[in-house]
C-alpha cells in the first residue's frame, strides 16, 4: 500500500508541475488556451447547448451549422475528450475558460501517466521520472498544437496509457484491462490514438527486441498485444465507423507536404528549447534534460548495448518517417492534413522521453554527459543562424546545460548521498520547470486577434435567440463572423460551418448557390444575397456593422417555408449559379446578360468555363464588363476565385475580392442599382491572372422575387415541425411534384411521403428532394449517421468477445475441488 500511495504522489508531482508551467506561460502570454478560440469554444459551446437543451438538434444531427450537417463524427473528434465534460459546469459565456481547463487536466493526466509508464519501462528513482514526464507534458507540441486543438491532447494521455496496456502485454496479465484501455484511448480521439497505438507498438517491439526471450514467449506476447488492441478497438466500433464513413463523404482537403524547403538545420533547431518560428515544422522540443539524455544514450555504457541499438534505430526510423510520404500517410490515416503535417509530433516527443528515461535510469557517467553535451553542441552549431534559433535559446542552452549537467554529475558521483541526491533532483526539477515555461511560452506565439468572447458575442447571441423561430424560418449569424463556427458559438442556423468532416454535398450546395469558403470548402460561410437567403429560409441575419458589437442585425421582407413545393416536370439549369438559384426556386427571377469585355486589359471567353483576366498592369484602367438588365433591377456579381479590387463607375462604390483558387471562394456581391439606361458596368483591377464566371452579372428584376416568394409561401408547407434528427412538414392537399427540403442531401437522410414507405431522397442540386407523387399532403424525413449501425454491431462483438474472455479466466483460475469421496475420507481421517 505504502508503494502504491508513492507512486501516486510521484505522478501527482509531474501533473502538478506540467500544469503550473502551462498556467504560468499561458498567463504570460494572454493566450487562454491559445488558438482555441476559433473552433474549440464553439463546439463546446454546443456541447453546453446539447446538455442544457437549447440546441436545436441533437448528437446525430446539428442544425445550426452548413444549414443543417451530420454532428455524430463531429461529437466524437471534438467532444469525446471526457474533461469535455467541464465545460457543463461553467456559464456558457465562459467558453474560453472551459476550454482552457480541457487543456490544463488533459495535460496533467498524461504528464502524471508518462510518469507511472517509465516506472514501468526501467526502475529508477522516483521523483526524477516526475521531473523527466514534465518534458513529455510540456512539449512543444503541447502549447503549439494541442492548446489550440484540446481534443489532441487526449493523445498525449493515450500515448502513455497504451504503453502502459504494452506493458501488461509484455508481462501477459490484464488483458481485458488493456482492451479497455486501448478503447478509451480511441474513444476519446480516433485521430491520435492511431498515432499513440502506432508508438505504443513500436515501443513493445524495442522491449522485446532489447532483451532476449524465448519464441514462444515472443508469440505470445505478440498475440496478447494484437487481440487486446483489436477488441478495444473493436468496443469503439461506433467512432471508428462513423468517423471514417464521415471522412469518406467530405469535402477533401488540399494536402501540405512536410519535407519542404526548410532543410535539416531548421528541423535540427525544433530540439532546442524556446525554438520556434510559427512555420510548417515538427515540434518535437523535450526541454534539455531530455535532449542531454538521448543524445547521451549511446554513450551510456551502463545500458546493454542491445538495447541502446534498439532505441538509437527506433528513433531514426521514427525521423526518417516524418518526411517519407508513405509513412507520413500512414501516421495520418491515409491522408496528409493541411496546415499541419507534424500533428504526430507527440509522439516522437514522447519517444525522445521513454529513450531520455533509459539512460538517466541508468544513472549518466562522465563519459555519458559529455558525449551527450557535445551532440546538444553539434546540433547547436548546425542549427545556429536559423529563424527559430532567438537569444534565449543560447541563454537555455548555456546557463541551463551547465545546472543539468553538474545535478547529473552529482547524482552519478553522490548517488549513496541522500541529501546530495534530494539536492541534485530539486536543481534538476527547477531548471527542467523553468526552462518548460520558457519553450511554452516561446511556442503559444502571440494571442490570436480574434476571439470568441466578450460583450460583442454575447449581444449577438442574444438576438438570435430573441429572433428565433425554429422550424418556421432560420436565424442567421452570418455573413458577419466571429468564428468560423459561428451558428454554434451564437445559436441560430446559418451556413458557416468549419470541420474536417464538413461533407462534400454541403460544401459544392453553399458553392454553386454562391456563397463563400475557405480552405478549399472546409469551411463554408452563410448565403448573402436575397435570392439564396429566401432558399434557405433566412428571415433574420447579422451583418457587419459599426462598433461596439461590429455586426447589425438585418430582417428580410418575407420568405417561404422550410418545405416548399416544385411543380411537376420542374428541370434544373446549372449554367451558372444564377439559373442554380432559380431551379430551386421555381421561377425565374434573374435578368442573366452575356457581358461585353473591355476596358485595358482585355479578358478572354474559355467558353462555358468563364473569362480569364489578366493582371492589371500599374497605370491601366482596368477590365471593363458591361450587361444590359432590366431598368429598377439590382445588380449583383460573383466573381468566385477573382482577385483585385471590384468597381462600380459613377456609383462610388467597389470592395476588395480575395479570391484564391481552389482554396478562397468570394461570394455573390451586392454592386447595387440598375441605372436608367439598363448598362450595369463593372470594373476589375486583378493583382494576378484569374478567372471569372461567364455570366458573372446576375440583375435581379423588379418584383419578380416577391411574387415568387408569395407563390412559393401559397404552395409550400403549411406546418413544419423539427425533431433533433428529424423533420416533418404538412403540405397543402393535393401537392405534387417534388417537396424541396432547404437542407443539403447529405447521406444518411430517409424520408417518406404521404405515410409510405421510407426511401433515400433525392438530391436536387444539393437539397433534399422528395417526391410526392399523387395527392400528398406529408412528408417526414429522419437522419442516421452512416456507419453507425456497423460500428454498434462490432462492438457489441467486441463486448462479447471481453465478456468470453472473463468467464474462462475465472473458470481456469477457479481452485480445483477435490471429489465428494475423497473429501469425506480426509473427514474421516480427521
Amino acid at each position: 500500500m505504502e508503494a502504491r500511495w508513492r507512486e501516486a504522489r510521484v505522478c501527482a508531482v509531474a501533473a502538478g508541475l506540467a500544469m503550473a508551467g502551462y498556467t504560468l506561460a499561458a498567463g504570460l502570454r494572454g493566450a487562454w488556451p491559445p488558438g482555441a478560440a476559433q473552433t474549440a469554444v464553439p463546439f463546446h459551446a454546443q456541447l453546453w447547448d446539447l446538455a442544457h437543451g437549447s440546441s436545436t438538434g441533437d448528437l446525430l444531427f446539428n442544425w445550426n451549422s452548413g444549414y443543417g450537417a451530420p454532428f455524430l463524427a463531429d461529437f466524437f473528434a471534438f467532444l469525446m475528450n471526457p474533461f469535455s465534460w467541464l465545460t457543463l459546469l461553467l456559464p456558457r459565456s465562459q467558453g474560453q475558460l472551459a476550454v482552457f481547463l480541457v487543456a490544463l487536466f488533459s495535460i496533467g493526466l498524461g504528464t502524471g501517466l508518462m510518469a507511472h509508464a517509465l516506472g514501468r519501462l526501467h526502475a529508477g528513482p522516483h521523483w526524477l521520472r516526475a521531473v523527466t514526464a514534465v518534458g513529455y507534458g510540456l512539449c512543444a507540441w503541447v502549447p503549439d498544437n494541442g492548446g489550440a486543438a484540446p481534443m489532441w491532447l487526449w493523445g498525449l494521455v493515450s500515448l502513455p496509457l497504451l504503453c502502459l496496456a504494452a506493458d501488461w502485454c509484455l508481462h501477459e496479465r490484464r488483458w481485458v484491462a488493456g482492451a479497455l484501455c486501448v478503447t478509451l484511448a480511441w474513444a476519446g480521439n480516433l485521430y491520435t490514438a492511431a498515432m499513440a497505438t502506432i508508438t505504443a507498438g513500436l515501443v513493445l517491439a524495442v522491449r522485446l527486441a532489447a532483451a532476449r526471450r524465448p519464441f514462444r514467449q515472443l508469440v505470445r506476447v505478440t498475440g496478447r498485444a494484437v487481440t487486446m488492441a483489436a477488441v478495444g478497438v473493436g468496443l469503439a466500433g461506433p467512432v471508428l465507423f462513423v468517423g471514417i464513413r464521415a471522412a469518406q463523404g467530405a469535402q477533401p482537403e488540399s494536402p501540405l507536404y512536410p519535407f519542404g524547403p526548410s532543410g535539416l538545420g531548421e528541423h535540427l533547431a525544433q530540439l532546442l528549447p524556446g525554438t520556434h518560428t510559427g512555420r510548417l515544422l515538427p515540434d518535437v522540443s523535450v526541454g534539455l534534460l531530455g535532449l542531454l539524455l538521448v543524445a547521451g544514450l549511446p554513450f551510456n555504457r551502463r545500458v546493454r548495448v542491445r538495447e541502446r541499438l534498439a532505441w538509437g534505430g527506433l528513433l531514426v526510423l521514427v525521423v526518417l518517417s516524418f518526411v517519407w510520404t508513405p509513412t507520413v500517410l500512414v501516421w495520418h490515416g491515409l491522408a496528409i492534413p493541411a496546415g499541419g503535417p507534424y500533428r504526430v509530433a507527440f509522439a516522437l516527443s514522447g519517444l525522445l522521453v521513454l529513450a531520455g528515461w533509459v539512460s538517466l535510469a541508468h544513472r549518466p557517467d562522465p563519459l555519458t554527459l559529455a558525449g551527450g553535451a557535445g551532440v546538444v553542441l553539434l546540433v547547436a552549431g548546425l542549427a545556429a543562424g536559423r529563424p527559430a534559433v532567438h537569444a534565449s535559446t543560447w541563454v537555455l542552452l548555456a546557463v541551463g546545460g551547465a545546472v543539468l549537467l553538474a545535478a547529473l554529475w552529482t547524482l552519478d558521483h553522490r548517488h549513496t548521498d541522500r541529501r546530495a541526491g534530494a539536492a541534485a533532483t530539486l536543481v534538476l526539477g527547477c531548471a527542467v520547470f523553468g526552462g518548460a515555461v520558457w519553450s511554452a511560452y516561446a511556442a503559444m506565439g502571440a494571442p490570436s486577434p480574434g476571439t470568441a468572447s466578450g460583450p460583442a458575442v454575447r449581444a449577438a447571441h442574444a438576438t438570435l435567440r430573441q429572433a428565433a423561430d425554429w422550424p418556421q424560418d432560420r436565424a442567421d449569424p452570418g455573413p458577419h463572423a466571429f468564428t468560423p463556427n459561428d451558428p454554434m458559438l451564437l445559436g441560430g442556423q446559418g451556413g458557416g460551418y468549419s470541420s474536417g468532416y464538413l461533407p462534400t454535398v454541403t460544401a459544392l450546395l453553399l458553392h454553386d448557390l454562391g456563397a463563400g469558403w475557405t480552405a478549399g470548402g472546409r469551411q463554408t460561410e452563410s448565403v448573402t444575397d436575397p435570392v439564396g437567403r429566401a432558399l434557405f429560409a433566412v428571415r433574420t441575419y447579422l451583418d457587419d456593422g459599426p462598433p461596439p458589437d461590429g455586426f447589425t442585425p438585418g430582417r428580410t421582407a418575407g420568405n417561404p417555408p422550410l418545405v416548399t413545393v416544385l411543380a411537376p416536370g420542374a428541370t434544373t439549369d446549372t449554367s451558372s449559379v444564377w439559373a442554380r438559384q432559380e431551379s430551386l426556386l421555381g421561377g425565374r427571377v434573374y435578368d442573366v446578360p452575356e457581358p461585353a469585355p473591355g476596358g485595358d486589359p482585355l479578358p478572354t471567353l474559355h467558353g462555358s468555363s468563364g473569362w480569364s483576366v489578366p493582371a492589371t498592369p500599374a497605370g491601366a484602367a482596368g477590365t471593363v464588363f458591361t450587361a444590359a438588365c432590366s431598368p429598377g433591377g439590382t445588380a449583383y456579381f460573383h466573381g468566385v476565385w477573382f482577385n483585385g479590387t471590384v468597381g462600380v463607375p459613377g456609383e462610388g462604390t467597389g470592395y476588395r475580392s480575395d479570391g484564391v483558387q481552389p482554396t478562397t471562394a468570394v461570394p455573390i456581391h451586392l454592386l447595387g442599382p440598375v441605372p436608367a439606361d439598363g448598362q450595369v458596368r463593372v470594373v476589375l483591377r486583378a493583382d494576378a491572372a484569374t478567372q471569372v464566371p461567364a455570366r458573372p452579372i446576375g440583375c435581379l428584376r423588379p418584383g419578380a422575387l416577391a411574387a415568387e416568394l408569395a407563390r412559393l409561401a401559397a404552395t409550400g408547407a403549411t406546418r413544419v415541425t423539427a425533431g433533433g434528427h428529424s423533420l416533418t412538414a404538412d403540405l397543402p392537399p393535393g401537392s405534387t411534384g417534388t417537396a424541396l427540403i432547404s437542407a443539403p442531401a447529405t447521406a444518411g437522410w430517409t424520408c417518406s411521403a404521404g405515410g409510405g414507405p421510407a426511401v433515400v431522397p433525392q438530391s436536387v442540386l444539393g437539397m433534399i428532394g422528395v417526391p410526392l407523387g399523387a395527392d400528398v399532403d406529408r412528408v417526414s424525413c429522419s437522419f442516421r449517421p452512416p456507419g453507425l449501425t456497423e460500428g454498434l454491431t462490432l462492438a457489441l462483438a467486441a463486448a462479447a468477445t471481453t465478456v468470453l474472455v472473463v468467464v474462462f479466466g475465472r473458470l481456469r483460475h477457479r481452485p480445483t475441488r477435490r471429489p465428494r469421496s475423497a473429501r469425506r475420507a480426509a473427514a474421516r481421517g480427521h
